[in-house]
């Protein structure tokens, strides 16, 4: 039997017993916690920038959009949901990874084509939640600052720090051997999210009863009141690229769905875990960027609980942030753990007879208990932390970086490629009606993403030359 029908290694001595019918380890996985890791996954930093992104957009058109990118997702994602078997839906071979999907059923070329989308998102996001995190855990200690100091002091938290902090955390967390682990941590992470995002509300519906009113518009910011009409053009594609991001799960469905046991059918729970997912997030997406921008009006902030559009009540401030924190060190987990599985699998495979690479044993830590551990995954994955933190130092700029990393995965990760599998999968006849709708739907959302990649690289560049950091005494 190969390495991968352990999840303890030979070395190990433990021979697997209960196994599915790939000779894998029994999944386990149910409706409950494929929703949680789908929340977990969606319900990210990309809902704190909504409020921003409506405030671009407007009162027609951010709802609008705002609905459109849920229907297209959650549309797309129940097609990806079929492809986890091929070419059956409920019996046939099980895909463990997107990628693998993609090439049963669209051959190697476009399988290195969406590996290379694929990867270089996970990576992507992986950097923006260090960036976030840090973000949200300076605004803690500028919280308290400006509470004893008032609210226009100096106060200054360095991100620096608190990236390095968190990057301790996802060194020892990142040595879970694989997504089976998780199921805790979406749950906890699933609740923290939904936690930060009724206290963002709460404080809005504060603000907004509070008598003081924003000024918002149909159309959103105001070209020469506001912006310039330049600004407006660039602001208005990033905005796409947010709540492009807001929705960007797709990448790890498959892997998600392979946590599934086996009956009900995967491809069946996965769909209502999909369901669940999207509607919920959906309605926070709503609630969060509508009610935000009423508070806010055009001038909201990027990130509503670090810009500082609220400074009172502290305290409830303080636990919204550490909420963000404690969700965001399970959702890094989320989208790195399909990057450890694959880089380790190619590994492993390449060097069958490398003891390094191969050994694993097991270890009794305290509290943990029996710990499976591997040199080489230890390195590796430490490594890979540390260099996206690295990145994360250097380009520390919430709103642009989420923008650029939502347009350039939701075409091809989140459309692209559900859609082809589809056709192939159902042998959709070319010129049809579905296959006309469907091209059409694939080729609207690469004309988005390609302006909101526009507007976010414009962003960075523009964040970059006013960029000053600041040295902390």
């Amino acid at each position: 039997m190969s390495v991968d029908a352990f999840e303890i290694g030979e070395s190990g001595g433990a021979a697997l017993k209960d196994v599915d019918d790939d000779g894998r380890p029994r999944r386990t996985g149910t409706l409950i916690t494929a929703s949680a890791h789908i929340i977990t996954a969606v319900i990210g930093s990309g809902v704190l920038s909504l409020a921003w992104a409506i405030a671009q957009l407007g009162w027609v058109i951010g709802p609008t959009v705002l609905i459109a990118f849920s229907l297209i997702t959650w549309f797309c994602s129940s097609l990806l949901t079929d492809c986890y078997r091929a070419p059956d839906p409920v019996h046939g071979k099980r895909n463990y990874t997107y990628g693998h999907a993609v090439r049963a059923y669209l051959g190697d070329v476009k399988y290195r084509f969406c590996s290379l989308a694929q990867y270089v998102n996970l990576v992507g996001v992986t950097i923006g939640y260090t960036i976030t995190t840090a973000i949200s855990m300076g605004a803690v200690k500028r919280s308290n600052c400006f509470h004893r100091l008032g609210h226009k002091a100096p106060c200054k938290a360095p991100d620096t720090t608190n990236m390095i902090i968190f990057a301790a955390i996802q060194i020892c967390l990142s040595q879970l051997p694989n997504f089976h682990e998780l199921s805790f941590l979406s749950l906890l992470a699933a609740v923290m999210s939904i936690t930060y995002s009724t206290i963002g509300l709460a404080l809005a519906i504060a603000k907004i009863s509070g008598g003081v009113h924003a000024r918002t518009t149909l159309t959103g910011v105001t070209i020469g009141v506001d912006v310039t009409a330049t600004e407006k053009i660039w602001r208005t594609f990033q905005s796409l690229g947010d709540i492009a991001f807001a929705y960007s799960y797709s990448n790890v469905l498959i892997e998600i769905q392979d946590t599934l046991k086996s009956s009900p059918p995967e491809n069946k729970v996965m769909k209502k875990a999909t369901s669940i997912g999207v509607s919920t997030t959906t309605i926070f997406y709503m609630l969060c960027g509508m009610l935000g921008y009423a508070a806010f009006g055009n001038e909201a902030p990027g990130n509503f609980l670090t810009g500082f559009g609220f400074f009172d009540p502290f305290w409830l401030i303080d636990i919204g942030n550490v909420c963000i924190a404690i969700h965001l060190i399970g959702a890094y987990q989320v989208f790195a753990q399909p990057i450890f599985q694959f880089f380790e699998n190619y590994i492993r495979n390449r060097y069958p007879d490398n003891g390094f690479i191969n050994s694993e044993r097991i270890i009794k830590i305290p509290i943990i208990g029996k710990f499976p551990f591997s040199p080489f995954r230890m390195i590796w994955r430490s490594m890979y932390v540390v260099v996206t933190t690295l990145v994360a130092m250097i380009f520390p700029f919430f709103n642009d970086f989420l923008g650029l990393i939502g347009a350039l995965s939701f075409w091809p990760l989140t459309v692209y490629f559900p859609v082809e599998m589809y056709k192939k999968q159902s042998q959709v006849q070319k010129f049809s009606k579905t296959w006309f709708w469907l091209n059409t739907l694939s080729f609207g959302c690469l004309i988005i993403s390609i302006l909101a990649a526009c507007g976010s690289v414009q962003g960075l560049i523009q964040a970059l030359a006013h960029y000053k950091p600041f040295k902390v005494s």
